[in-house]
């Protein structure tokens, strides 16, 4: 008891007891449930434990600049953090997710046959705009380039921005095209912070806080242009057609959240230490590799110390050091002995250290630490168990990127080539249920490695035969193949070794003429 609460004891021991019986209150309130665990406040353990929280625009809105800027630092001279977003990237995207028209030919009216010949006509017409470099706005790169670079830009950036500008081109039957908007240059004009929060970070909002305009400025902020900038306004979406005119691409942590955060920012301390840490055993592995000599001596005066010639030496200007070359012999003075230095590399415990963080980053990226750091060394369940789990990350991120890139321009393209007569789809424009009919379609990236080829094909059969799966599917994800193309090519195939003399087994594969002696004889034995 404190001196205040005795002298109210002595003065007062009605109101002294109120007050006892108050703080007893006080602190049963705060010590129940989770104030007696994870939300504790009096445990020691916890009891330094400071946080503070605001809004998404708090939290996340006023630090997305600099974790933009660290995270691009990372990828450029950090390897783990280089070699994560990477990975994503290539698994994810590969050489681009290829469309696979899904037509409802049942709610169309269709039979199947006008539906595939439908579904063909339109595969090739988008495959012509797509592998054409016209499609994109600086004509560098075609549609599936343009995927691999906005979706390694919104890991690095937390977003990336997509226009839908027309351009004519010349002997191009198609006008849409994409142009990719870097996430620094959406942002608030003349970068001032809107005082009621319209604008957050270059994006407008409404009462209601659904987006309606992007705010994209001419140069990079960090350009030295900038000083010239001016801002445009775009409408997310068009005031007469409601055609979109801005794609998005972000995963959002938190409702009313504006602006992406890059995939790294959760392990940016893990992964700046662990590159600082290798930078100083690199460095110590390298200075232990030099053989460094140390000449001790009782004398207050220093000798001359007889190293290799004046002519033969690396650093001649340097008088803080001696020179020693293969096979030289020197006579010490009295009192004075040679010492050597070893710092003790390599560093045995370094291997274990590094894989124990990187088993911690991987975690954090969803990407087991076999996979990160390519180590495959482990039996071959536990190598194919860490491919299962990135594949999950990786086919989730592949359909978010095939939702909020590739079917929005995929329809866009789609109304242009209907309403320019090159693809025939009645009701089209007239009715949305008609639309979403005629625009389903599948997008298909690269597959799934394969540790032992034999197993997964055998698995993939028993699939099929038990009818858990088609061979249209296992195409996809063994090969990343078209089921129906090999279908069609095998048949001319078989034809061709038919009409050479070759024969054909019990399951339809041809044999030649000495293999089917050779099963002959083997069925006579």
């Amino acid at each position: 008891m404190n001196i205040l609460e005795k002298t109210i004891a002595i003065i007062s021991p009605e109101k002294a007891l109120k007050r006892t019986k108050a703080r007893q209150m006080n602190h049963f309130l705060s010590n129940s449930g989770y104030g007696n665990h994870g939300a504790s406040t009096k445990k020691k353990s916890l009891a330094g434990w400071l946080s503070g929280s605001g809004s998404a625009i708090e939290d996340i809105e006023h630090n997305v600049e600099t974790l933009r800027k660290r995270s691009r630092d990372l990828y450029m001279g950090a390897p783990i953090a280089t070699g994560a977003i990477k990975n994503t990237v290539t698994n994810v995207v590969g050489s681009g997710l290829k469309l696979n028209t899904q037509i409802d030919a049942e709610f169309l009216g269709m039979s199947p046959e006008e539906a595939d010949a439908w579904e063909t006509k339109t595969e090739r017409e988008f495959t012509y705009w797509a592998e054409n470099k016209d499609c994109d706005v600086t004509r560098m790169k075609n549609f599936y380039e343009l995927q691999w670079l906005a979706f390694m830009s919104q890991l690095m950036s937390g977003d990336v921005v997509a226009l839908m500008p027309t351009i004519k081109r010349m002997n191009n039957p198609y006008e849409l095209t994409i142009q990719l908007i870097e996430a620094d240059r959406v942002c608030n004009p003349s970068n001032v912070f809107s005082l009621d929060n319209k604008i957050v970070n270059g994006i407008e909002i409404d009462k209601k806080g659904e987006v309606v305009a992007y705010h994209i400025a001419n140069f990079h902020p960090g350009s030295a242009n900038a000083i010239q900038n001016k801002w445009s306004r775009i409408p997310k979406y068009g005031a007469k057609t409601g055609r979109l005119n801005v794609i998005h691409l972000m995963e959002m942590e938190r409702p009313e959240q504006r602006r992406g955060v890059p995939i790294l920012s959760p392990v940016f301390e893990s992964l700046k230490q662990l590159s600082r840490y290798s930078e100083a055993e690199l460095m110590a592995a390298v200075i232990s590799g030099m053989f460094t000599v140390f000449i001790t001596t009782e004398s207050p005066e220093t000798g001359d110390f007889d190293g290799i010639a004046a002519e033969e030496e690396i650093d001649p200007e340097d008088e803080t050091t001696a020179e020693i070359g293969n096979g030289l012999v020197n006579y010490l003075r009295e009192g004075e002995k040679v010492e050597t230095s070893n710092p003790g590399r390599p560093n045995t415990a370094f291997d274990g250290f590094v894989t124990s963080i990187c088993r911690q980053i991987g975690a954090a990226l969803e990407i087991p630490y076999e996979v990160l750091m390519k180590h495959f060394t482990s039996s071959y369940s536990a190598s194919r168990g860490a491919l299962l789990e990135a594949w999950k990350m990786y086919k989730r991120r592949r359909d978010w990127l095939a939702n909020d890139f590739c079917q929005p321009i995929y329809e866009e393209f789609l109304a242009e080539a209907i309403a320019k007569g090159r693809i025939y789809a009645p009701g089209f424009f007239d009715d949305p249920i008609v639309r979403m009919a005629y625009a389903k379609a599948e997008w298909n990236g690269p597959t799934q490695g394969q540790l032992d080829p034999l197993k997964e094909v055998n698995a993939a059969t028993k699939r099929v035969e038990e009818g858990f799966s088609t061979r249209t599917r296992e195409t996809i994800e063994l090969t990343g193949g078209d089921y129906f193309a090999n279908h069609n090519l095998r048949v001319q195939e078989e034809n061709l070794r038919r009409e050479a003399g070759f024969g054909v087994d019990n399951k339809g594969v041809s044999k030649s003429p000495i293999e089917e002696e050779q099963m002959e004889d083997d069925e006579k034995n």
